[in-house]
């Protein structure tokens, strides 16, 4: 649990919006060359097959998790020096307005209009998310172009944070849980093959995703992830899932209606083997999943989620037990499937 532990705050730490997944990938790479076949595929994508101690699987199983998170892009360079911006993925303007950016080691602050130049009315609303600037501190539009240029991708400057009760606070954690379960399975001696796709641009369309199943072409699927938690009033009947009751299952979203059978199997594993583990209650958002289970003739598919509060933002917190649940649970699942437990 250690070692996971210890490759979940690496990968936080670093940099990889969609469309800039290098420092992410090139980490990956390191860590799985040993112990795995990996190539990696035209989109960008990383592609793993882990040999298994026993005979071949009755059913070839592709565990999936997306390398990317969201992001900003610079759109324009005003002529006082101020950055304009659109985001790379989901991100709400509560969760940008006075967070800090970084752009490589260039470090800027969201910006909006002053409280005290705004009128009565438009105190009274969140200003539009095109209203919004970042200021790195340069002087005029020519000292912010020897930092900076128009196209360049920049993440949340947050630093990863241990905090009570086994929880944690970090960037990125959608989807660097994924990648650091898929890690460890990896370094671990498998029962039977499996695939391991690392994908990238999740954030922008599930772009990775549908080109690395189509080359996988699996059986099943179990797509690593994190999701919302609404659960700061655990009494509420809004909540989605609660942090530190265990791993999240999905029996629907905004991109996939999950198959029956697998979702209640997959509850099944996880109360055979003593796995904390939920369901997801709310139909919301979306995932790889998404992509997967449409891809050639149809891909029967799972989703296993993290809960977290404040997903898409410049931190999100989570609980350590949750990502245990997550990597043991996804363990067992692969065992189960592999050898045809589930027809």
């Amino acid at each position: 649990m250690n070692e996971l532990l210890s490759l979940f705050k690496t990968l936080c730490e670093l940099d990889g919006p969609s469309g800039n997944e290098d420092k992410v990938r090139d980490f990956i790479l390191n860590e799985i060359s040993p112990y795995c076949d990996a190539k990696i595929d035209p989109m960008g994508n990383i592609i793993a097959f882990k040999k298994g101690k026993k005979n071949t699987p009755k059913y070839k199983v592709m565990l999936d998790a997306h390398m990317d998170e969201v992001g900003i892009i610079i759109t324009e360079i005003t002529s006082s020096g101020m950055l304009r911006f659109e985001t790379i993925g989901g991100i709400e303007t509560e969760a940008l307005m006075c967070k800090r950016v970084r752009f490589g080691n260039v470090v800027g602050v969201i910006g909006a209009k002053p409280i005290h130049q705004s009128s009565a009315d438009e105190r009274k609303k969140l200003p539009s998310k095109d209203s919004l600037y970042i200021d790195i501190g340069a002087m005029d539009n020519e000292d912010a172009e020897s930092y900076v240029s128009i196209g360049d991708i920049g993440t949340f400057a947050t630093e990863w944070a241990d905090l009570p009760d086994g929880n944690f606070k970090a960037k990125a954690v959608d989807d660097r849980v994924g990648c650091a379960v898929l890690i460890n399975l990896l370094k671990q001696d498998a029962e039977f093959d499996f695939y391991a796709t690392f994908t990238v641009g999740e954030e922008i369309g599930c772009r990775g995703a549908k080109t690395a199943t189509y080359s996988v072409d699996p059986d099943f699927a179990i797509a690593l992830e994190c999701t919302t938690a609404a659960d700061i009033h655990k009494n509420t009947e809004n909540k989605v899932t609660i942090v530190g009751e265990g791993v999240a299952v999905s029996f629907m979203d905004r991109a996939t209606l999950y198959d029956r059978a697998l979702y209640n199997f997959t509850l099944e594993t996880a109360k055979k083997n003593g796995i904390p583990a939920q369901i997801k209650t709310a139909v919301s958002g979306g995932n790889n999943s998404g992509a997967i289970h449409l891809t050639r003739g149809g891909v029967r598919t799972v989703t296993l989620s993290l809960p977290g509060r404040y997903i898409h933002s410049s931190a999100t917190v989570g609980c350590v037990s949750d990502l245990k649940s997550q990597n043991d649970l996804a363990a067992a699942l692969l065992n189960e499937l592999a050898k045809g437990s589930l027809n």
